[in-house]
């Protein structure tokens, strides 16, 4: 038996971190097949000029629909904040961020209209999602954490130094009229590995959202929806397909992505493309 060829959606990120919008995407989103672009030769993204983000994104959302992506996930934080209207302008294909899917449900579970979002430096810096926030109602009070995301990468997600940084940055943020903050937006696609240190340093009436979690949901709606449309081509229906493309090192990216993922990673190659 056939069926009509499974929508390909992108996903780029500047490296791993964007592995578990993936994740959430396979297994909410799980009829459609993903391209997964990740820049790890020049990551971080952080430390990078909004111009500079902005021309390696579009690079790679260009390589994406080349090879078929019909939509982009910019599964990216930093791109999202600094580059996601100059991306879309540049794309052929509809493109989605990751902070309006989290300003999104963050609004939606507030009661008290207070939240804390924490993230990388250039995404705080950039107040995108206390921009977001603001035009639902909802005041936010913004941290960064530099250290989490190293710490992540180091596999020490749940080690008493991880707790020890991650105590010290909540107690900075829940303070000054914030006290009362019923939602903690993970503002990196990184701390989603944190999500069970985070559960039990945080007040147990606060709703922790993960900006991976309220895209794929997006996401999952879209595809809901017919969109992007599914190719008229007859295939026998498989599993999800998952094909990667990164910059740097494959062998790392095997074995750094599989901690993101949550499973085996398979069919990487590496790419290299024009400054």
């Amino acid at each position: 038996m056939t069926t009509t060829r499974r929508p390909c959606i992108g996903v780029f990120d500047s490296g791993f971190g964007g592995l578990t919008v993936l994740k959430e995407l396979v297994a909410l989103a799980a009829d459609a097949d993903y391209l997964y672009f990740g820049d790890t030769a020049r990551l971080p993204y952080g430390s990078k000029s909004a111009e500079t983000v902005a021309k390696y994104a579009i690079g790679a959302a260009h390589y994406l629909e080349a090879h078929g992506a019909q939509m982009l996930v910019i599964a990216c934080n930093t791109a999202t904040a600094l580059a996601l209207d100059k991306i879309t302008l540049a794309s052929g294909v509809p493109v989605v961020g990751v902070i309006a899917p989290g300003a999104a449900k963050a609004s939606a579970a507030s009661q008290t209209r207070k939240v804390v979002v924490i993230g990388t430096e250039a995404t705080i810096s950039s107040h995108a999602y206390a921009k977001a926030l603001a035009a639902r109602g909802v005041e936010a009070k913004e941290k960064a954490c530099p250290l989490l995301v190293p710490l992540v990468e180091e596999g020490w997600a749940d080690h008493p130094v991880a707790e020890q940084v991650a105590r010290i940055y909540l107690d900075e943020a829940f303070v000054d009229g914030f006290e009362s903050s019923d939602v903690l937006v993970l503002g990196c696609t990184h701390y989603p590995l944190l999500k069970p240190l985070l559960r039990r340093l945080v007040p147990t009436h606060v709703v922790i959202v993960d900006s991976a979690d309220s895209t794929a949901q997006v996401i999952s709606q879209l595809l809901r929806q017919g969109l992007p449309k599914a190719s008229p081509e007859g295939e026998r229906r498989g599993p999800t397909r998952l094909k990667f493309f990164v910059t740097d090192s494959v062998e790392k990216f095997h074995r750094l992505g599989t901690r993101f993922l949550g499973s085996p990673i398979e069919d990487v190659e590496h790419v290299e493309l024009k400054e």
